[in-house]
């Protein structure tokens, strides 16, 4: 029997491969609007950030979030991350 595929992705901040599901997508939608995308498949521009504090908060400090989207990120997308853990 084959064994499943498990996809990678790669934290912006901390630059480790880690799967899919140990990450969160943030999504800039085609309207502009910064949202976090809880299912994978929210259309626009995304960026995975590791389920981690010290991921969020690297994040939050070096602004990685504001490069890869290519726009602002409020700091209410950095509240709605740190509550999901």
């Amino acid at each position: 029997m084959k064994t499943k595929k498990i996809p990678y992705r790669t934290c912006v901040a901390t630059k480790e491969k880690l799967p899919k599901q140990e990450l969160v997508r943030i999504v800039r939608t085609p309207e502009g609007a910064v949202v976090l995308d809880t299912t994978g498949k929210a259309n626009g521009r995304g960026a995975y950030l590791k389920k981690d504090i010290d991921a969020i908060e690297k994040a939050k400090k070096s602004k990685v979030l504001n490069r890869h989207l290519e726009t602002d990120v409020p700091d209410t997308i950095y509240e709605e991350l740190k509550s999901l853990l």
